[in-house]
């Protein structure tokens, strides 16, 4: 079988019909242009030189053969560069999971940043919430995802994985507005503890989310009367609005409304944590870029966050 080697000195032998002058060019001996020149011969089975008593004559099978090595040569040149570029880190592929409220309003300015970074690599993004996304981090179907602990139901993470705080969100408090034209508070601090009575929306039983909510309405003395659950914030944004209920969301899963009051519910443990996810052991070279851009998509974020330390 042919190699590179034998395709370059093939058709340097041919452009010079001489051994000699292919040999001077390559930085090789006569012989040794003569030697990879008849192991070609027998490899291929082919006569690729008329050999003459003052040099050689390429057939034309040879010639044929520099042509379509020409195209091989090509192809292994990208190749061989396509492999610097993902050493340097300037192309490749990088798999990334997000879970709905930062795939809002975290990744989109991150991947804007990042691909002004690496115009030539490309980025697959997969929405997913932390319990899937923990698994797919560690048996590889991605590099990094975005992942989330509420203070009152913190999580570990495996063992083999690294954890790059991104920001700390308040959980905030929806109620409709009383009466039309009322201001919206936009800020302060409310009490649950006068709230026991009233109708509530929450996030999927056995949910993060709903464990956090109940434990502290626990922490109010009560336990809450749920009336609908999801986990679309829009959907609870809208029964808020329309006076179905009331419910307790993290920051990045609200967008301010005329038509809802939105204040921070106060407590040691009332927030949600924000993190970067990924394997220890990788090595994958843009990783540090894309933690980097989610650091500062994150930073960028309205008050209601207390972004992490860049």
């Amino acid at each position: 079988m042919s190699t590179s080697h034998h395709l370059q000195t093939l058709e340097a032998v041919c452009r010079h019909a001489s051994f000699a002058v292919a040999a001077r060019e390559l930085g090789y001996t006569p012989s040794a242009v003569s030697q990879q020149m008849l192991a070609l011969e027998r490899s291929t089975r082919l006569t690729l030189f008329e050999r003459q008593p003052h040099g050689i004559r390429p057939t034309r099978v040879a010639l044929d053969l520099v042509d379509a090595g020409r195209r091989v040569l090509s192809a292994l040149d990208d190749f061989d560069r396509h492999v610097r570029d993902l050493a340097a880190g300037t192309t490749g592929r990088l798999r990334m999971g997000s879970f709905p409220t930062a795939s809002v309003r975290v990744v989109p300015r991150a991947l804007a940043a990042f691909a002004r970074r690496h115009p030539r690599s490309e980025v697959q993004l997969t929405e997913c919430e932390p319990d899937d996304a923990v698994t797919m981090v560690m048996d590889g179907r991605l590099d990094v995802a975005l992942v989330y602990s509420y203070g009152l139901d913190p999580r570990t993470w495996p063992v083999g994985t690294g954890l790059h705080p991104l920001l700390t969100e308040e959980l905030l408090l929806l109620q409709p507005i009383a009466r039309e034209g009322d201001a919206v508070s936009g800020g302060g601090k409310v009490s649950l503890d006068g709230l026991a009575g009233a109708r509530w929306i929450s996030s999927h039983d056995g949910s993060a989310g709903a464990r956090s909510f109940e434990r502290l309405c626990a922490t109010a003395g009560f336990a809450p009367e749920v009336v609908f659950r999801t986990n679309n914030y829009d959907v609870v944004r809208e029964l808020v609005a329309t006076g179905f209920g009331i419910a307790v969301i993290p920051m990045l899963g609200h967008r301010p409304d005329r038509r809802i009051d939105a204040v921070a519910v106060p407590g040691p443990a009332s927030f949600r944590r924000v993190s970067v996810l990924h394997r220890d052991a990788t090595d994958h070279p843009l990783l540090a870029d894309a933690i980097g851009a989610l650091t500062h998509s994150a930073a960028r974020l309205a008050p209601g966050t207390d972004a992490a330390p860049t």
